[in-house]
């Protein structure tokens, strides 16, 4: 049964659960997003703050819902697939839809380049050697080779890099004056609507979750690649959004700085909440590792052609996009068993 028994256990009813959880989550993450911003722009934060903390945060607060539920209901490797999947759907396909909905090549500023992408570059590194010090110090009694467990200790190193980074844009709000500091908007409401939008996304994301696990036992999916499709893709939503609509605004900063800086929340903060949550969180390198070093190669993908001339064109987001399906037809490749790069 799904949604506390209320709906029976079905294959359609499933389905029909993603759609709708994947609308509120949707509509929950737009009052997130739009309240987001609207406080930001009191606190009078920079541009690329506002992109790359506040609106990030706000947008990636699915992921981090998806991953905390899977990590109470002892599937976290669906959690982290999750993360995984929607940080390349971020990378690939966000920057791409943002450089063709504006009429002119998406501009990029050295902000952007040269602190957001590359630190971001790092906390793929760190979330790597986390896992990598799972296997060796704390290996799963009894499980496959290379299966260790993600502990509260280390769950810290991660967390601990993003407070550095949240250093760092504190030192940039420092520095920063803001011309429309205050101006009308109504503080109570917008910590309200806020407030809403995060309940409306935790209460859709339990029940997205619980309507693929159902699909998983139906149809022998995996748990990490069905986290990588079908969760990936509900959760990247309101990123995709925000970012495209602040791309279409003239607001190119703000719209790469969400895709970065969310990315960045999710893999510094949102997997290891959930290990902190759950005490310890069990991960199979022969499945993270193939993830971790696509997501390594679309960064460095995206990096590079955000640093040819500081502008996206057309051309290359297209080529993003299809490098996006490629990644597609890979992992549908591996559910089906047909290269058996990622052993589950």
């Amino acid at each position: 049964m799904v949604l506390g028994g209320f709906l029976p256990d079905s294959t359609l009813v499933h389905v029909a659960v993603i759609a709708v959880t994947t609308g509120l989550i949707w509509l929950g993450s737009g009052w997130l997003e739009s309240s987001a911003e609207h406080l930001s722009a009191y606190y009078g934060l920079p541009a690329v703050v506002q992109g790359s903390v506040v609106v990030a945060v706000g947008s990636s607060f699915p992921e981090l819902a998806s991953v905390v539920i899977t990590a109470l209901g002892d599937s976290f490797g669906m959690g982290v697939g999750a993360v995984v999947g929607s940080a390349i759907f971020n990378i690939l396909v966000i920057p791409a839809l943002s450089g063709i909905a504006t009429h002119e090549p998406l501009d990029v500023s050295r902000t952007i380049v040269y602190k957001e992408a590359q630190f971001y570059m790092l906390a793929v590194s760190a979330l790597v050697i986390t896992f990598a010090f799972a296997i060796i110090y704390f290996p799963v009694d009894g499980g496959a080779a290379l299966e260790g467990n993600v502990t509260r200790p280390l769950a810290l190193i991660p967390l601990l890099l993003y407070g550095l980074y949240l250093f760092i844009q504190w030192q940039d709000v420092g520095d920063h004056e803001s011309d429309d500091a205050g101006g009308d908007v109504n503080v109570l409401r917008e910590w309200g609507r806020l407030a809403v939008g995060l309940l409306v996304i935790l209460v859709a994301v339990e029940s997205l979750v619980g309507a693929v696990e159902g699909l998983n036992a139906t149809f022998g999916i995996p748990e990490f690649l069905a986290g990588v499709t079908i969760i990936a893709a509900a959760t990247s939503l309101p990123d995709a959004l925000v970012s495209v609509r602040a791309a279409r605004g003239g607001k190119s900063v703000t719209s790469l700085g969400n895709v970065l800086g969310s990315n960045t929340f999710d893999l510094l903060v949102a997997i290891p909440v959930g290990v902190l949550i759950a005490g310890s969180a069990p991960v199979s390198f022969t499945v993270a590792a193939p993830m971790m070093g696509v997501l390594t190669v679309a960064t460095i993908l995206l990096f590079t052609m955000l640093r040819t001339d500081l502008t996206l064109t057309d051309v290359e987001s297209y080529s993003l996009l299809v490098a996006y399906l490629i990644f597609v037809g890979w992992v549908v490749g591996e559910t089906i068993g047909m290269f058996g790069l990622i052993r589950v």
